[in-house]
């Protein structure tokens, strides 16, 4: 007679986590989706400061930096504002964050379009993964940091779909607007990050 509480437990709990993998599957493909509508609409590569409303801030969508594809991928996904969430981390945790600017304070205008405070925001708030070269290891809708060559940091979302060789393909805008492309292994990793809920 125990056996089948047992068992009827056991069968909600495989309902309840193959649910809650499905939502976060639906989440990620989402956030593929509207990182993908940029492709043939942001056309350039521009990185000028530009003073931004707050919140919600962003730099007319034809052109951009490869951090505004992400920015504007996760509001439009799961209506996370990078802008206010990036600037109120900020405020509360200045000293976490890199110096790579000679801020003495937040800009609510530029922070988050910057890939090494993208970088720190997502360790505190994002599940970090171990730097892998295995294609397997890569989910869409996950966000991958890397070293351009000059010491440039670059981010990306990685795409549901994959090259001939298996390896997923990435959405980012490298220089010439945004593009969807065989880049995940082209330059050395720097950080891989998953959001959950």
């Amino acid at each position: 007679m125990n056996k089948y509480p047992r068992l009827l437990a056991i069968l909600v709990s495989i309902l309840v986590v193959g649910t809650v993998q499905s939502e976060e599957t639906g989440k990620s493909l989402k956030l593929v989706a509207e990182a993908r509508k940029q492709v043939g609409v942001t056309l350039e590569y521009d990185s000028a400061y530009v003073a931004l409303k707050y919140p919600k801030g962003d730099v007319p969508l034809d052109r951009g930096v490869c951090t505004d594809v992400v920015i504007r991928a996760l509001r439009d996904s799961r209506d996370m504002d990078l802008q206010k969430l990036v600037h109120e981390d900020m405020k509360a945790n200045f000293s976490l964050y890199p110096r790579h600017w000679g801020l003495s304070k937040p800009d609510r205008n530029i922070d988050h379009r910057r890939v090494p405070n993208l970088q720190t925001y997502f360790r505190r708030h994002a599940i970090s993964l171990s730097l892998s070269k295995k294609s397997e290891d890569y989910k869409a809708g996950d966000i991958v940091t890397c070293m351009l060559p000059g010491n440039l940091p670059h981010i990306m979302i990685v795409s549901d779909k994959k090259s001939p060789s298996n390896v997923p393909l990435v959405i980012h805008n490298i220089g010439r607007g945004t593009k969807e492309e065989g880049s995940l292994f082209a330059f050395p990793t720097t950080g891989h990050y998953r959001l959950g809920e």
